[in-house]
This record gives C-alpha cells, structure tokens and sequence, in this order.
C-alpha cells in the first residue's frame, strides 16, 4: 500500500493531533500548538464549520492507521454493513488491522514502523508469514515475530523501553514476542483522537 511520505509535523499541527506519535511531532505541538502557516494563528474563516471539523476527524483516522483514501471508504463501508454503530464497528475493523496490532503489542515505535515489520514479513499469523498490513485479525489468532524479529534490536529496544501498556483484547505470551486475540476490542479500549460520530456524519451527507 501507499504511504504518506509529506512534511509530517505540518500535517500534525494542521490536524491539531500527533499523528506519528513520534517526538518530533510531540514538541512540535508544545511549541506551535496552531496550524502551519502565515495565518496560522489566527482563526481561519471556515475554522468553525461543521463540515471541516467531519473531515478533519476524518483525516486524522486515516493518517492515525495509514489508510488511504480509497482503502478507508471501503473499510466504512464494511462498517456500516455491520450490526452496530457504525463508527464504533469503523475504529474496530482499524484496530484489528495487523500493523496496528504489532503496534499495540509494543514491537513497534509507532504504526508506520509496524507497517514496516509487517511488509518485511517479521510477523506470523497462526505460524504463518503474513506480510500484509491490511490483514484483519480474527478472534482467537495468535500473533507473533518471526525467529529472526524475535532477535533483533530495535524490536528488543522497544519491548524493553516502550512504556506502552499492552491492550486488554490482546493477551501477551511467549515472553512478550506473541499475543492472541482474546477479543474484538470494545469503544472504551480504542483511545485514539477521533470523534467517530462525525466521520459518520461526514459519509451520512
């Protein structure tokens, strides 16, 4: 799949959220907490309308998952086909994505670095390589880094420095380098920025 490859802290700022979840974009934030610009701080004539506030939630959950355009309305679609609220069925089918879950389960820096893992094929599924960051979970699979992941440094340094505390819909074993799906994750275990209601909103027009 495509990736974003764009100025990232300019596109944090813009959508007000750290998007990468990197330092970089966090200080950048602290500092110039407006969007980029000359007018940047000032409010911009449309600041205030509902229609930019549907698209930016929109915006910041397909820059969050790395999904683009195309891949995130099919993915609404399937949402709302769903029993369910709609938005809360969209976060869960992001959330079960196979990069985000190498995410939650703190192999992984941030999300572009597990799509990353994922791609090279480093992460098995049930045993199996699976290097498609798309790959949607499913309740019971086990997850987990390949012999040659499992000893590699920079997935060492994360399990051993990230304080990220692991998802309660996944369950860790082997020492922290596999994780099973206990369960489809629930709206109060997604703690990412978005407003669901008004992607909905945004797609309902």
């Amino acid at each position: 799949m495509a990736r974003y490859t764009g100025p990232k802290v300019r596109l944090s700022r813009r959508l007000s959220t750290n998007i990468f979840e990197n330092e970089k974009g966090r200080k950048a934030l602290d500092r110039r907490p407006f969007p980029p610009g000359a007018h940047g701080r000032t409010r911009r004539r449309n600041a205030g309308s509902e229609y930019l506030a549907q698209l930016q939630e929109k915006q910041k959950a397909k820059y969050i998952y790395g999904v683009l355009e195309k891949q995130f309305k099919k993915t609404y679609n399937e949402a709302n086909r769903l029993q369910g609220p709609t938005g809360e069925n969209l976060l869960i089918l992001l959330e079960t994505r196979l990069d985000n879950i190498v995410y939650r389960a703190g192999w992984a820096s941030t999300r572009p670095q597990a799509r990353q893992f994922v791609n090279h094929g480093l992460v098995h599924v049930n045993g199996k390589r699976v290097d498609i960051p798309s790959y949607r979970a499913r309740k019971g699979e086990v997850v987990s880094l390949s012999p040659k992941a499992a000893n590699m440094i920079v997935i060492q340094h994360n399990l051993d420095v990230l304080d990220r505390s692991v998802v309660g819909w996944l369950e860790v074993g082997d020492g922290g380098k596999q994780v099973t799906v206990r369960d489809l994750p629930q709206r109060e275990h997604i703690d990412v920025p978005v407003r669901e209601s008004l992607i909905v909103e945004l797609y309902s027009k």
